[in-house]
């Protein structure tokens, strides 16, 4: 189990989910008819405008709202991604110049597919926890990529969410314990230039997503000795409504534990934000005392377990920023001709 020297914790969080909406029952009608079955009941599409950069900026900003804390005591930006803009030019400094946390800060962007987030939030607790920096912020966010009809278009949606790690005296909610379990498992990849990912199917269910959150959630447990009834909320990384329902069911937790977060069919798979956003929502309602887990999924593959307890603070803070929820609430129904436009899917040469 990965412990600090000194206590670390969550001092501020923020959302951002795009206004833009496509039912899944628009891209069943384009690809077959209307005869597929839904996974989810529709997902959050990035305006024009909008890409990773820009909803790491707002959720950013929220953060950092949240946190009470001056942009230049930041000593690293982290935005972990698999849709960054650029190929070379890190969306991290973008991020770090836009909040004003330049010039004397590390920045860097992440890629371990959807759990790059909390990758750099692991790194985030070691770098706080040493002494080395008083606070860093970590990112998940995407505009995630999926090849006209293919499966992943019913989910692929967008947002991020972004924690200020800092001492665990000033946290709204305090690190106990994490763990992280990688195994070189190719359930899901995109080669250099490719457009868009390929996956491996149902091979990206059972020895990816069930066995490496499993083992990571049962593994940080065990050295904890906690029981699934010790915590309030649960969060597991969230490709489509059943995967969290199940895994949650497989590892004993009911399902009012991970009902606050779970957010996919609402506003699809946000990749790298997914899990996170969960997490913002989660602590969105959390009662000081309350403990969260946290378990993400990275193809590739890997998950990272986190046990958070929510402390004294978090009422305070809550409304310093807008709620999760609210983002979701704030939508605008679009059809796939538009999402089509938005998303860049018709190639004019």
């Amino acid at each position: 189990m990965l412990r600090p020297v000194r206590g670390v914790g969550i001092v501020g969080y923020g959302a951002y989910v795009p206004r833009y909406r496509l039912p899944a029952v628009e891209v069943a009608q384009v690809w077959s008819d209307g005869q597929s079955s839904l996974p989810i009941e529709e997902k959050a599409v990035p305006g024009l405008d909008e890409d990773t950069v820009t909803m790491s900026i707002e959720a950013a900003r929220n953060a950092l709202a949240r946190a009470c804390v001056d942009p230049a005591q930041i000593r690293a930006v982290w935005v972990g991604s698999e849709s960054h803009p650029y190929a070379v030019k890190p969306t991290a400094t973008i991020v770090a110049e836009s909040i004003g946390a330049v010039p004397f800060t590390l920045a860097a962007d992440w890629e371990f597919a959807c759990k790059a987030g909390t990758e750099a939030i692991q790194a985030a607790i070691g770098l706080v926890g040493s002494g080395m920096a008083d606070y860093a912020l970590c990112i998940g966010a995407d505009a995630a990529q999926a090849r006209p009809g293919d499966a992943l278009e019913y989910t692929a949606g967008a947002g991020g969410a972004a924690y200020v790690i800092g001492p665990a005296e000033e946290s709204l909610a305090v690190c106990e314990g994490s763990i992280s379990y990688v195994t070189d498992t190719s359930d899901f990849w995109r080669r250099p230039h490719a457009r868009y990912p390929s996956h491996g199917q149902r091979f990206t269910g059972e020895p990816a997503y069930f066995h490496h959150i499993i083992s990571a959630a049962r593994q940080l447990l065990d050295e904890m000795g906690l029981q699934p009834a010790d915590f309030r909320y649960a969060v597991f990384h969230q490709p489509n409504v059943k995967f969290p329902q199940r895994v949650a069911q497989m590892l004993g937790f009911r399902r009012e534990q991970i009902e606050a977060g779970l957010l996919v069919g609402r506003i699809g798979n946000a990749y790298a934000g997914s899990s996170l956003l969960g997490l913002s929502a989660v602590l969105d309602e959390a009662q000081p005392g309350d403990r969260i887990l946290l378990v993400s999924f990275g193809s590739g593959a890997g998950s990272d377990a986190f046990s958070w307890v929510a402390t004294e603070q978090i009422e305070a803070r809550r409304h310093l920023a807008p709620l999760t929820r609210e983002y979701i609430k704030r939508r605008q129904v679009i059809n796939y001709a538009r999402y089509a436009r938005f998303r860049g899917k018709l190639l004019m040469s």
